[in-house]
């Protein structure tokens, strides 16, 4: 391919106001891409350039490796915007920007006349969008969080743990990760809706409401199904296990993935004991089934259990870490890794693939010197700060003419054909989603691919779930109702909260009919999501080539769990095995002094809707490429990629200084104390009431000091530091368990956070959707389901102030029932046409056999 080929964010221009890891990789995200990225610095610098493992993190300049890693191919400008004149430099940069990201305190850039109401008064084309904890306009948005308390104000610390333990946050601040995939996701929607409509949008994203669902595994809707909304932190059984060499993570969801499982460690007799096909079950035989499984993982190497799991289609992966993931073969042959142009250590490349355009090589991250030195010259007005050009086809608002900035194609005329049910109509509704006029095939299944195509349906786009009566989605199988019970295959939380907006269709695509239906779909859709193992398409003789001889600009994005090639092509993968293999485990992990019950823990947090959002995000991107060129392309986005990509920390640090990250509990190297924290009294399971505290700063350390009235650490010099505290964590902690063992902890929470130290109680699993930002918000829409009745769904967490609330067009769909909806408006099929494909068993509305 053309390495010089335009990339599909060419001539964006962005100005970066956001910091944190969540800025930092919504920035990284977008310059991947193409966009020319001016991130704004204070004169102290990025934080991010301060953070580093160990002092060999840093090179001569001072940066962190994060801050490499995360700021390759950006420019920096230090501007002090207490200064007028830099204040004026800020302004003109948001007269020729099309996009500014950010993540300041609320009010703090209006009260300096900098905030959205400028960029827009200045600029009417461009976007905002506004990152925050909690949001910036609702009733916590003074409140101080980070990644640890967010983790335990959403009820994702206290899903996870291991009997007699306190429940554990994941590793590797994933919030962030997660909240900037989301960040860049919404700056291109933006685009897109500011290039259809001649005007930028005002969006804002709460990190809260980014996780609630994703990091629960939807707990409120499953709280809703089950009436249940407390459970007891656990770990899935088998989930990591030790070998004789290490460790090796299984992920048995299936009743038939069990029973290959059984046979695997050589326990027939559970394959023949119905009960053992429910995880719930299995946690009650835990210690029973723990014990024979290690019994038998503990003779084997991690190579063999892995050669023999592949041969029986059981999902299994490696543990992998910072040494360990740059070894493996599959990794290796496929070129995941590569060199840092500053630094020359090991990083992730871009984590996908198109056939329209090829990664771009990456630049070093800018220096502050680098950075104070153009800021300077902006400021001054000597220097204009932009290197690219606006030329006609950018996909950026503003330099280009009305014509130029007009969609190849109209797609808005096809809004009569979204279906029965309207796009929903709300107070304050001026202008439509982003993404209206788009059509979506879904053929994804269980929650990683459904979530990719959610959010381009709550965004506006028309999403067709297609499934077969002989295969429907599995997550409908997940159910809350037995198989006696009508219809049982309706109440699946998770089928719920990934696909409620969407209209649903069956196509049997082993058969030549219904394969032929599927390409005259494709001829009106903009889009093909699908994510099944890669030989299933081939078995379908379904290709990106058939799909573009039926639509020339149609846009396919693959999403397999290792990728397209390499020796792992056919291996089975869910979330838990992208998290085991990706590092995350590995940096989820109670310590050595946990005794038999240490070493690492699978997350259950996040690998398939940040595999969703990746992919979401790769197909915006495809749409934009054809948008400038007038044709498709197909995009490889394997999950493990996406998830190598955020958990990118321990590969760096490794390979540049030798040192292994691992995880250690709920304590952290950027913040100490770090912990949870038993309050008086105990919660509905008999649990002790936990309280999450992170202290990340020294002006943090010295308010809580005060709070706790321990005049003997405000004089200990050892502790007025990051790295004197960490050494000092027990004592500390055995300070702190004494002065939070009486108190209540609403009344402890309330009082640390008033002192400006993040704070969280550790909520129950499913009970986010109580938390007053997400009650007082539009984020929890109820729908009313034809056999689940009203149902509340979260949505997603962009918020566009312009198109109303976030209300879903529908419920999610039956099987098959949009069919002859479908099938006749799209398809022109009469009436006995679509008798004869149901008579056949091509469509249907129930699954097969049952």
């Amino acid at each position: 391919m053309d390495t010089a080929a335009r990339q599909p964010l060419a001539g964006v221009r962005i100005v970066d106001l956001a910091d944190g890891i969540a800025g930092g990789y919504a920035a990284k995200l977008l310059a991947d891409a193409g966009a020319e990225i001016l991130a704004i610095e204070s004169p102290a610098g990025d934080p991010l350039r301060l953070r580093g493992a160990t002092a060999a993190s840093f090179d001569a300049a001072g940066d962190g490796l994060l801050f490499r890693y995360l700021r390759t191919g950006q420019r920096a400008l230090v501007l002090d915007l207490d200064r007028e004149a830099d204040r004026s430099a800020l302004l003109r940069l948001y007269g020729d920007c099309d996009a500014v990201l950010d993540s300041r305190p609320a009010g703090w850039l209006d009260a300096r006349g900098l905030g959205a109401s400028a960029l827009a008064a200045l600029n009417p084309r461009a976007s905002w969008l506004s990152l925050s904890a909690f949001g910036n306009d609702g009733p916590w948005a003074e409140r101080v969080a980070n990644d640890f308390t967010l983790q335990a104000w959403c009820g994702s610390t206290a899903s996870r743990g291991r009997a007699g333990l306190p429940p554990l946050t994941c590793g590797g601040e994933i919030v962030e990760w997660l909240s900037g995939t989301y960040a860049a996701l919404g700056v291109v929607a933006a685009l897109r809706a500011a290039r259809r409509d001649a005007r930028g949008a005002h969006v804002s994203l709460s990190k809260l409401e980014a996780i609630t669902p994703t990091l629960t595994n939807a707990g409120s809707v499953w709280g809703h199904f089950s009436q249940v909304f407390a459970l007891p932190a656990s770990e899935d059984v088998p989930s990591i296990e030790p070998t004789a060499d290490g460790w090796i993570g299984f992920c048995i969801f299936t009743a038939q993935q069990w029973k290959d499982f059984s046979l695997l460690v050589e326990h027939p007799e559970w394959a023949d004991d119905p009960t053992l096909a429910h995880m719930a079950m299995r946690h009650a035989r835990a210690d029973e089934i723990r014990s024979a499984v290690r019994a038998y993982t503990r003779e084997h190497t991690t190579e063999e259990l892995l050669e023999r799991s592949e041969w029986l289609r059981v999902p299994a992966a490696p543990i992998g870490h910072g040494a360990l993931l740059p070894k493996l073969d599959h990794l290796v042959e496929r070129g995941v890794f590569v060199r840092n142009p500053r630094g020359g250590f090991l990083q992730p490349r871009v984590p996908y693939a198109s056939t329209a355009w090829p990664r771009l090589d990456f630049r070093p991250a800018p220096t502050l010197a680098e950075a104070m030195h153009a800021g300077a010259n902006v400021a001054a007005g000597t220097a204009s700060p932009w290197t690219g050009t606006r030329a006609a086809s950018t996909n950026g608002t503003n330099g280009a003419s009305a014509a130029d900035r007009a969609p190849a194609r109209d797609t808005t005329k096809r809004l009569p054909d979204r279906g029965s049910v309207p796009e929903p109509s709300s107070p304050g509704r001026t202008r439509p989603r982003p993404l209206e006029g788009l059509r979506v095939l879904d053929l994804t299944a269980f929650w990683a691919g459904p979530y990719a195509t959610f959010v381009l349906g709550c965004l506006g786009a028309d999403v067709i779930h297609v499934e077969s009566i002989q295969r429907p989605d599995g997550m409908r199988f997940g159910t809350q109702r037995p198989p006696t019970s009508p219809g049982w295959w309706e109440f699946g939380p998770t089928f719920h909260s990934a696909n409620t907006g969407k209209r649903g269709l069956t196509l049997d695509l082993t058969r030549p009919r219904g394969l032929s239906l599927l390409l005259e779909l494709a001829k009106q859709a903009d889009v093909v999501i699908e994510n099944f193992s890669p030989r299933v398409l081939d078995n379908f003789g379904l290709d990106y080539a058939k799909l573009a001889a039926a639509n020339p600009r149609i846009v396919l994005v693959r999403m397999p769990a290792f990728g397209l090639d390499g020796p792992w092509r056919n291996r089975v993968g869910f979330a838990q095995t992208m998290e085991q293999v990706s590092g995350i485990a590995w940096r989820t992990a109670y310590p050595a002094s946990a005794g038999e019950k240490a070493g690492p823990l699978t997350p259950r947090a996040c690998a398939d809707p940040l595999a969703g959002l990746h992919a979401a995000y790769a197909a915006l991107l495809g749409l934009a490429q054809r948008d400038a060129t007038g044709e498709g392309c197909m995009i490889e986005s394997a999950m493990v990629e996406t998830l190598l990509a955020i958990a990118a920390e321990g590969i760096l640090e490794h390979d540049a200084t030798g040192t292994l990250l691992t995880g250690d509990g709920n304590r952290s190297i950027h913040a100490a104390p770090q912990g949870l924290y038993a309050c008086a009294g105990v919660d509905a399971l008999d649990q002790p009431n936990w309280l999450a505290l992170s202290v990340e700063s020294d002006a943090q350390w010295s308010a809580l000091v005060r709070l706790v009235g321990r005049t003997d650490w405000q004089a200990d010099p050892e502790l007025a530091s990051l790295a004197g505290r960490r050494r000092a964590h027990d004592r500390i902690d055995e300070g702190l368990a004494r002065w939070l063992a009486g108190r209540a902890r609403e009344e402890a929470v309330s009082q640390i956070l008033a002192a400006g130290i993040p704070c969280a109680p550790v909520s129950a699993a499913r009970e986010g959707h109580l938390l007053e930002p997400i009650a007082k918000s539009d984020f929890i829409q109820e729908v009313d389901h034809p056999l689940a009745g009203r149902v509340p769904i979260p949505t997603q967490p962009l918020r566009f102030h312009e198109t109303g609330d976030r209300a879903f067009p529908r419920p999610a769909p039956l099987l098959g029932e949009h069919n002859a909806e479908l099938l006749r408006t799209l398809a022109g099929l009469g009436d006995a046409e679509i008798e004869g494909l149901r008579s056949e068993g091509i469509v249907g509305e129930r699954p097969s056999g049952l």
